[in-house]
């Protein structure tokens, strides 16, 4: 009882339950309206029970999690647990009409899943339209008991989430620009853990502070929950070293500036000075730009202040020296390709890096912008009067109105999904050159089908047309090895030569450079359908997105499990 007592304290909030060795967390997510007020604007929004942002989930890998989600709200609903292997649950991943029908008002789902083979940081968001806008938490994966950090153990824990908030109502926001084929309205503020921060009008009580004593390492949990903006990130007078990405431990590096797309989570330690420093530390967060629409050019921040000696009260923080970061400038791409290139596996006997050597299937992948044919005659707010759209290997997704997943289990995909994904660009062109003439993209549900265990390397080339961008890409049910990255056209002659087949870094979301290239490789384990899309969530909404289809492997645990009885129907 003392102990049960004990882990109740550690998991507030949790039911504990022992089911032949694994512990099972029982939660329950109330999705319901609550008023927020921030920027001192009052208005009503989708929660988890009336939180902003949602609770957070504490688990230990090996632990099985059960989360009962009731929908109190008007929207339907569906919850992603970001970066979760969903080995063989994929019932449990969440994106709406890909492996389940959403919640609708009304309606109640329970995500049942087991957390194997990982530790760290990773996040849960709703997966429906934009409601992931309000709908988003930390995900915390503690080691299995007994197992320690590859690193010091911290003195304290820290969640850093970023996000954006919009004065106005997010849906009718992607709703208007979908309309019209324009760009959507920019956010009116970024945040860190839901506060817009001291830069801000009206926002001087609604600023994050952390609260330190000298002399001490806190281990930052940082997430970008934002909807469309990579953003870089620092702390005034502190440097940071880098431990973990995506809940992959990495090899440390130290940096004054970490640049995070929305989707990935990056751990890093905070070394506090010795000694009481008589001064104030801003840290803040802003965007890392590289395309040409629209973009909210703002800075959240917070405050790191330290405890006084003593804990005395007598020292006063407003008479104490405030000093302000200094971080990369908006389109700072140099930075960012260095950054990028520290992050390499730890690659330990404990915590291999189990990158394919060799692969069975190749694929290239075109994403970028398009247009699409304004409807009627009408004149859309797109490029020369179309819509604006986006497109892998010039297929823009269509989403059906059946779930791929119940389609594919239940042997009913015609009519609903092709398995004719193009491996590669139907109409090869010069694709970070000059653009061709026609930029119209093909609509389509189209899927790639890959046997299990089949080994895939990917190669994913941003394009010039209507502008080179990066895109975050993030793909369902698996990690992946990033062996290669660079600028450019990708040659498949040359550029294999340099892959790192050592000790990439293991990742989720990986940044497509703008004009440039990223290829990955990953092992197809996991039975089942799986979303893969650009994490910006503007350019998921104008079809930057498509599926892989992986068929059951011969033996029983090679199969996708038969879906729960309470499965939303469409």
């Amino acid at each position: 009882l003392f102990l049960a007592f004990n882990a109740l304290l550690l998991f507030p909030g949790v039911a504990l339950a022992q089911e032949t060795g694994i512990t099972t967390r029982h939660y329950t997510f109330d999705v319901r309206l609550a008023n927020v007020t921030r920027l001192c604007h009052t208005k009503s929004i989708v929660t988890i029970n009336g939180h902003f942002p949602g609770p957070r989930i504490l688990t230990r890998e090996g632990d099985r999690l059960v989360v009962k989600v009731v929908n109190h709200a008007q929207n339907n609903v569906t919850l992603h647990w970001h970066g979760v292997r969903q080995l063989r649950s994929g019932w449990a991943d969440g994106p709406a009409y890909i492996t389940q029908c959403p919640i609708q008002p009304g309606q109640t789902y329970v995500y049942n899943f087991t957390v194997v083979g990982q530790r760290g940081t990773l996040w849960w968001h709703a997966h429906a339209s934009w409601l992931r806008s309000t709908l988003y938490g930390l995900i915390i994966i503690l080691p299995k008991l007994g197992v320690p950090y590859p690193f010091a153990k911290p003195y304290k824990q820290v969640p850093i989430v970023f996000g954006e908030w919009w004065n106005t109502e997010t849906e009718a926001v992607i709703s208007q620009a979908l309309q019209t084929g324009g760009g959507p309205n920019v956010s009116d503020a970024y945040t860190i853990n839901g506060l817009p921060g001291l830069l801000y009008n009206c926002s001087t009580t609604d600023t994050f502070k952390l609260k330190v004593k000298p002399g001490k390492t806190y281990l930052l949990r940082i997430v970008n929950a934002a909807l469309n903006d990579d953003l870089f990130f620092g702390i005034a007078g502190h440097n940071l070293t880098v431990v973990e990405a995506d809940a992959v431990y990495v090899k440390p590096f130290v940096t004054d500036t970490i640049m995070i797309t929305p989707g990935q989570t990056t751990n890093v330690l905070l070394h506090t000075k010795p000694s009481f420093p008589n001064a104030t530390f801003l840290m803040a967060a802003r965007p890392y730009v590289t395309g040409l629409g629209t973009f909210d050019n703002s800075t959240t921040a917070g405050l790191l202040e330290y405890r006084s000696p003593g804990g005395s009260p007598s020292v006063s923080m407003k008479k104490l020296r405030l000093f302000k970061t200094s971080l990369p400038s908006l389109n700072d791409t140099a930075f960012v390709t260095n950054f990028t290139a520290k992050f390499r596996s730890l690659g330990s006997p404990q915590f291999p890096a189990n990158v394919p050597q060799t692969v069975d299937r190749q694929f290239f992948f075109t994403v970028g912008l398009g247009a699409s044919p304004c409807p009627g005659n009408q004149t859309c707010q797109g490029p020369n009067g179309t819509k604006f759209s986006a497109a892998v290997n010039n297929v823009s997704f269509a989403m059906p109105t059946t779930a791929l997943l119940q389609a594919h289990f239940f042997g009913q995909s015609k009519g609903v999904y092709k398995p004719d994904f193009p491996s590669n660009p139907t109409h090869p062109f010069n694709y970070t050159g000059t653009p061709p003439n026609n930029t119209l993209v093909n609509n389509g549900t189209r899927a790639v089908v890959l046997p299990f265990n089949t080994s895939v390397e990917l190669v994913m080339q941003d394009t010039s047309i209507l502008g080179a961008e990066s895109h975050p890409l993030h793909l369902h049910g698996f990690n992946f090895f990033i062996v290669g990255e660079g600028f450019g056209n990708f040659d498949p002659n040359k550029d294999p030569a340099a892959y790192n087949l050592v000790d990439p870094v293991e990742r989720n979301t990986a940044s497509v450079p703008v004009g440039g290239w990223v290829a990955v490789r990953f092992l197809a384990d996991n039975p089942g359908v799986w979303f893969m899309h650009c994490h910006l969530e503007v350019h998921t909404s104008w079809g930057l997105k498509m599926a892989w289809v992986v068929l059951d492997g011969p033996l029983p645990n090679q199969k996708l499990l038969p879906p729960p009885a309470d499965l939303p129907q469409c």
